[in-house]
C-alpha cells in the first residue's frame, strides 16, 4: 500500500506536521484522529499529492514506482460540485478528466451512483441533493479511477444523524475493496467504524494501533456519578478513597477512575447511602475512546511544558 516516512510540513517556520511515519495496510479502515489544527488535513493533502512535504517521503510500499496519485481517491472536507449538473453528468465529467473513454465513463457513472446508493437521483440537479447525498457523490468521484486507497477528510462531521449513518455504512462496505484513511474529530465514529487509529496532536502521531491494542494500553475501569448540587464538592470527597487514581468532571458528571472496580462500586454506593448524598446517576464501565484521547493528549501537553 502506501508508506509515509519521516514526513514534515513547515509553514512560516512552524511545523504543521512533525516527522510522522506510518504504513497503510490493505483492506483496513483507519481513522486519523485529532482536534482541529492537529495536522490531519495537511497530512491527507500530502498523501494525495496536493501538497509537497518539506521533508520526508510518501511512497508506494514494496518498492512500487510511478505517480502515486493514480492509486489514490480523495474527498476533501468541503467538496465542490457543478450544481447545475446532475449527479450522472458530474461523474461522467470527472471520469473524462481521468482520461477514461466516453463509453466507459457513462458505464462507470451508472455503476458508482448505484454503488453509493443514489442511483435514483442520478438525473437530479446536484443543487437539489442533501448533504448526505453530496458526500456520497463525493465518494463516488473519488472512486472513479478505481483507486486502491481512499482518503476522506471529515466525511461525516457535517451530516445529520441519518446522513452520518448512511456514509458510515458505506465506508464499512468500501473497505472490502479499498484501504480507507479518513480524518475525524468525532471519536464515537472512529470507535464504531475503524480497524485502526492514528492519533494526532500538534502535528505529531502520539498514539497508533488497532482499537484493541490502544484500549489495552490505556483503558481503565471507571465509575460515573451525578449528584444534585455542586459536583466539585462531591469530587473532592470521592478523591479521598484509596482505590481512586484520579477524577474529572465532564458534562455535569463525575468520572472516577479506580483500581478495583468491584470494591469501588460497593464502597461508593454504601457511602452515598450512608451520607444520603442526592444521587441522580451511577454507572460502572470502562474508559471510552474519548477518555483515552483526552488522557493521551493531556499527557503530551504536560510533556510540552517539561
Amino acid at each position: 500500500m502506501i508508506t509515509l516516512k519521516n514526513i514534515t510540513k513547515t509553514f512560516d517556520k512552524e511545523n504543521a506536521v512533525k516527522n510522522i511515519t506510518f504504513h497503510l495496510s490493505p483492506g483496513k479502515c483507519v481513522a486519523l484522529l485529532g482536534p482541529n489544527g492537529a495536522g490531519k488535513t495537511t497530512t491527507l493533502k500530502m498523501i494525495a499529492g496536493l501538497m509537497h512535504p518539506t521533508s520526508g517521503q510518501v511512497e508506494l510500499a514494496n518498492g512500487g514506482s510511478g505517480d502515486i496519485r493514480k492509486h489514490i481517491g480523495y474527498l476533501p472536507q468541503h467538496p465542490q460540485f457543478h450544481n447545475w449538473m446532475t449527479g450522472k453528468e458530474f461523474l461522467h465529467y470527472v471520469a473524462r478528466l481521468s482520461h477514461i473513454s466516453k463509453q466507459e465513463s457513462q458505464k462507470l457513472a451508472e455503476q458508482l451512483l448505484d454503488r453509493v446508493g443514489i442511483a435514483d437521483a442520478k438525473n437530479r440537479k446536484i443543487s437539489k441533493y442533501s448533504g448526505g447525498m453530496k458526500q456520497r457523490l463525493g465518494i463516488a468521484q473519488a472512486m472513479i479511477h478505481k483507486p486502491t486507497v481512499l482518503l476522506l477528510d471529515e466525511p461525516v462531521s457535517a451530516l445529520d444523524p441519518i446522513g452520518r449513518r448512511d456514509v458510515l455504512n458505506l465506508m464499512e462496505e468500501l473497505k472490502q475493496e479499498s484501504t480507507l484513511l479518513y480524518s475525524t474529530h468525532i471519536l464515537g465514529d472512529a470507535e464504531e467504524a475503524s480497524d485502526e487509529i492514528l492519533l494526532m496532536h500538534k502535528g505529531a502521531i502520539v498514539e497508533s494501533g488497532s482499537l484493541q491494542e490502544v484500549r489495552k494500553r490505556h483503558q481503565v475501569d471507571k465509575i460515573t456519578l451525578r449528584f444534585e448540587g455542586n459536583m466539585q464538592a462531591y469530587k473532592g470527597k470521592i478523591e479521598a478513597f484509596p482505590f481512586v487514581t484520579h477524577t474529572d468532571i465532564q458534562k455535569q458528571n463525575i468520572h472516577v477512575y479506580v483500581q478495583n472496580v468491584h470494591e469501588a462500586r460497593d464502597v461508593l454506593l454504601e457511602h452515598v447511602n450512608k451520607e444520603q448524598w442526592p444521587l441522580l446517576f451511577f454507572e460502572v464501565g470502562q474508559t471510552t475512546l474519548e477518555d483515552l484521547f483526552m488522557k493521551v493528549v493531556n499527557e503530551h501537553a504536560m510533556d510540552d511544558h517539561l
